[in-house]
């Protein structure tokens, strides 16, 4: 096993994950009748590149069927400092919280593009169960 154990909860105090997350903020640019895109503004994060928001999600509605219904959402950060192994626990909560304004409790197949933190899950609302 070649990877070290990193306690990524302190790598910020939780007290500024918060401070954060509650800075967060979006901007919607539809893409179609099946797709959204939107422009998350992170606190002290950007694109180095044109110096705006730090990322976007785009959310893709699968409407073909009613049976299983999943929402496909991809997350690209573009800040590189959120691409640092020591940020996985601030990408992970800015995900999370994304999904939970954007998406809500609906079954959700989320992708996150973070260089070194990217991952890929599912959420799902547990009323079938």
């Amino acid at each position: 096993m070649d990877k070290k154990i990193i306690n990524l909860k302190n790598a910020l105090p939780q007290e500024k994950v918060f401070e954060l997350l509650d800075g967060l903020s979006f901007t919607k640019n539809f893409r179609s009748a099946t797709a959204e895109e939107w422009y998350l503004f992170l606190p002290g994060f950007q694109d180095p590149r044109t110096k705006g928001a730090a990322g976007k999600a785009i959310i893709h509605y699968n409407l073909y069927g009613t049976k299983e219904i999943f929402i496909n959402t991809t997350i690209i950060y573009d800040d590189p400092s959120l691409h640092q192994p020591e940020m996985k626990y601030i990408v992970q909560a800015f995900s999370e919280e994304v999904i939970n304004r954007l998406v809500g409790y609906a079954d959700t197949l989320l992708s996150v593009h973070a260089g070194e933190n990217s991952y890929d899950t599912e959420y799902l609302d547990g009323s079938d169960y």
